[in-house]
């Protein structure tokens, strides 16, 4: 059974998100605070059975409290005052078309008279109890109460309740309650949380993984776990007989020897008493408190597992609790239909190659474990990876990244979830998902978790684009994760509808390229050449951006010139992403054709041209911008590092205000792709 999609309603920033899960591995990507965790957190309030505060629905939803009471005060019926007050909510699809020939316990949630249909629908909510509204609001005479809320916040943990129904999906009317424990028992749900403890040095070394262990120890002494297991645990249990047969007698007796009678003590009443001592052992305790993993080493020498590295005791950690779990749900008496694990932040710890090998090894070893230590019969286990590493990000498979971005203010913050399985399995997104999705394995770039973004043409611009952020002094780009990407002109388009996914504020910072005909003995060729010679820009990322098209609708190879510097400010912005490209400078009335003309243009006197301005100074600059061709590094080092009084070219100053500038947040249709 596959849990196919979840659907939050009212949980702190998931205020109304869906989300769809893959068979397998499913990445979570996001930047801070953008609701990872929440996700984690109902999953386990809802599998413990913990219950919910105040502070955990949705800060929109707390004002409904109000409006409940006073259609209650009002004297609406209760149905209504039952539907205003908020609950937070949790739905699963769930497809179970693998477990038709057996449904066990899947049987509370199927409801529906279609032997065809292999989904189901489950919600569990918490909300409060059947006849508890006047229970709920006595003695609150109005929304306006002294204390409303902390009346609210108080009577919540008493007033509401788990409850969960099974939902026919082709009639959202038919319903059926049941009890939470059928749930639990159908869809096991673990954790492996963020927080490891792994490099807290007030923990014992025997604590993390000692416990762990334990536990598969404990599993394997079940009844109803695997004979094998059974076998290897009765196996132990003799061990530990034998060694309480030698405390029973040699070791107690010697204990005995150093208790006093108590008539030495010469106390009234003290006398009679006669005591003995009984020292017990037992496996599970031994394995717990006693039992310490170390690494062999030559030489017959062996450490402790705190002189491991913290990498591999976080891996080894992972591994032994992914065990761990499968152990359980193989001693489960009723094994679940479906088994969930939640890994957060597996990255820790873990150098950038190790990171990319976990993601792509993670269910191989669901795999391994069916194969070898469950006879083939199927593990069937779906994992939930939160992420904050651009290794794990751009490694995972493409189709798995859900990415999680929060938008708006005050009452309506919320997380909105983007899929990109959805978005780029259109045809007409084929080259460019392909294309993304190299690039990030390739590069490891951070677009995922930026604040904003910067894409540029080469290393002449990364190399003092830190410096050009220090010069314009904004605080919005200094304080803020502002991811730059190296892209070059030609493939920028392949990032505009990514971006636009993204909903991540970029600028796009490329070349003029302007170019004029010439004839060849292959016909009319363009070349390149100073921009107030130029006739056409043969800059594809400025093309792709203005969609220009030829008669037959296809991408010009050229297009004109003029058209291209005639473009305004509000042609250069679409949704959260802008264009800048080579402008005029204020004062020298000309244009540079690269970054390296545009600098030059812009800081003349450093380069020992005389030309302030006008067509000469734009064929000087061109002129010297060519003694840099196979030097463009060290001409971006000199000026990042050495020389310090310089102006920023005026394009890429207006662009970095427009980035700097905060924007009102606004809540922008998730169907961004079309």
């Amino acid at each position: 059974m596959l849990i196919e999609k979840i659907e939050i309603n009212n949980f702190r920033l998931l205020k109304n998100v869906s989300l769809s899960l893959q068979d397998r591995t499913t990445v979570i990507v996001g930047r801070n605070n953008s609701g990872k965790t929440s996700l984690t957190e109902i999953f386990r309030r809802f599998s413990k059975r913990d219950k919910f505060k105040l502070e955990d629905f949705s800060l929109s939803s707390i004002s409904d409290f109000s409006k409940a009471l006073k259609a209650k005060l009002d004297g609406e019926k209760d149905s209504l005052v039952r539907e205003l007050l908020p609950s937070i909510d949790m739905s699963l699809i769930l497809n179970y078309e693998e477990n038709v020939d057996d449904y066990g316990v899947l049987t509370n949630f199927i409801i529906d008279l279609d032997e065809k249909l292999t989904k189901t629908q489950i919600k569990i909510s918490y909300r409060l109890k059947d006849g508890k509204i006047e229970g709920f609001f006595s003695e609150l005479e109005d929304e306006n109460f002294p204390d409303f809320i902390e009346k609210i916040r108080e009577r919540i943990p008493y007033f509401y309740d788990f409850e969960i129904i099974a939902i026919d999906i082709q009639d959202l009317a038919n319903t059926s309650k049941t009890e939470l424990e059928n749930y639990k028992r159908l869809i096991r749900t673990d954790f492996i949380n963020a927080q490891r403890w792994l490099d807290d040095e007030t923990i014992k070394e025997n604590d993390v993984l000692g416990k762990v262990l334990s536990s598969i120890f404990s599993n394997a002494s079940k009844e109803s776990a695997p004979i094998e297991m059974q076998e290897k645990s009765k196996e132990l249990d003799e061990v530990v007989k034998q060694i309480q047969k030698t405390v029973d007698t040699d070791f107690n007796s010697k204990v005995q020897a150093l208790i006093p009678a108590l008539k030495i003590m010469g106390y009234p009443g003290l006398s009679d008493p006669k005591f003995t001592t009984k020292t017990s052992f037992d496996a599970k305790t031994i394995i717990e408190k006693n039992t310490r993993l170390l690494y062999e080493k030559s030489q017959g020498i062996t450490l402790p597992e705190t002189y491991n590295g913290l990498g591999s005791r976080n891996l080894i950690f992972i591994l032994f609790h992914l065990f761990d779990y499968f152990r359980q749900y193989q001693s489960d008496e009723t094994q679940a239909k479906n088994h969930i694990i939640f890994i957060e932040e597996p990255e820790a710890h873990l150098h950038p190659q190790m990171q990319e090998v976990f993601i792509r090894k993670l269910y191989e070893i669901a795999e391994t474990f069916t194969n070898q230590l469950n006879g083939g019969k199927k593990w069937p286990v779906q994992f939930i990876v939160t992420t904050h590493s651009t290794h794990i990000a751009n490694e995972a498979k493409f189709d798995s990244i859900r990415y999680f971005l929060t938008k708006g203010e005050g009452t309506d913050l919320q997380t909105y979830i983007k899929d990109l399985n959805v978005e780029y399995n259109k045809p007409e997104n084929d080259n460019d998902k392909s294309f993304i999705h190299k690039y990030l394995t390739l590069t490891k770039c951070d677009l995922f978790f930026a604040d904003k973004a910067i894409m540029i043409e080469g290393p002449t611009e990364r190399i003092l684009m830190p410096e050009f952020i220090k010069k314009l002094n904004k605080e919005n780009l200094s304080s803020q994760f502002v991811s730059t990407v190296e892209i070059g002109g030609a493939y920028a388009h392949h990032f505009y509808k990514f971006l636009d996914f993204l909903e991540l504020k970029t600028l796009i910072i490329t070349d003029l390229d302007s170019t004029k005909a010439e004839k060849t003995e292959k016909g009319i060729k363009y070349k390149a050449c100073i921009v107030s010679e130029g006739e056409k820009t043969s800059n594809s990322g400025i093309i792709k951006w203005f969609e220009c098209k030829d008669e037959n609708g296809n991408d010009k190879e050229n297009v004109d010139l003029i058209e291209i510097r005639s473009k305004g400010m509000n042609d250069k912005i679409q949704g959260t992403r802008r264009i800048a490209y080579q402008i005029d400078e204020d004062s020298q009335k000309c244009c540079g054709r690269s970054f390296e003309d545009a600098f030059i243009i812009a800081n003349s006197t450093l380069f020992g041209i005389h030309e302030t301005n006008g067509i000469d100074l734009e064929l000087k600059a061109y002129d010297e911008a060519h003694n840099y061709t196979s030097k463009k590094t060290d001409f971006a080092i000199k000026y990042a590092f050495e020389v310090s009084e310089w102006e920023i070219p005026h394009y890429i100053k207006e662009g970095l205000i427009w980035l700097s500038e905060k924007e009102p947040d606004k809540v922008l249709s998730t169907d961004v792709i079309k």
